[in-house]
């Protein structure tokens, strides 16, 4: 049963299942997430903390089912780095396109310390470079955003 739910969970509901680019699938719907519930910023924090916790409670438990390494169709750790990417950033098309593409190019080149992070075992390589990519990503645009405006 466990094995079941921490599968369910680090794959999004399946989402990690999908045959082409999960892990930037689960970026968008994190993104859509995030427009959904921004405007309310305890259901935000909330959202985000909820999903770190999980990710870090059941991702290692999926990836000891799966039977490899940080396999691809776990995903909840790009909903949890796309939620940080995107927290306390204005709802603006040009502004949220903007983070998930950066968010995804940390992600995807894992940029010192992620890809240290990512060498680490269980659930914390698999959240923690993620996350490290979302606070990239955050910092990069707040500090973006500030110079333009």
């Amino acid at each position: 049963m466990i094995n079941k739910l921490a599968k369910m969970v680090a794959t999004f509901f399946y989402v990690g299942y999908l045959p082409a680019a999960p892990g930037t699938i689960a970026s968008l719907l994190g993104l859509f997430l995030y427009i959904i519930i921004m405007g309310n910023t305890v259901v935000l924090l909330s959202t985000i903390i909820v999903v770190i916790l999980l990710g870090f409670l059941l991702s290692g438990k999926a990836e000891k089912s799966f039977g490899m390494k940080d396999p691809g169709c776990i995903v909840i750790d790009e909903i949890a780095g796309i939620l940080i990417s995107l927290i306390f950033l204005p709802v603006q098309f040009n502004v949220l396109i903007t983070a998930f593409f950066l968010f995804r190019a940390f992600d995807m080149f894992k940029i010192y310390p992620a890809n240290k992070l990512e060498s680490l075992g269980g659930s914390m390589g698999i959240m923690m470079d993620d996350i490290m990519a979302g606070i990239y990503t955050n910092i990069i645009m707040q500090v973006a955003l500030k110079i333009v405006f």
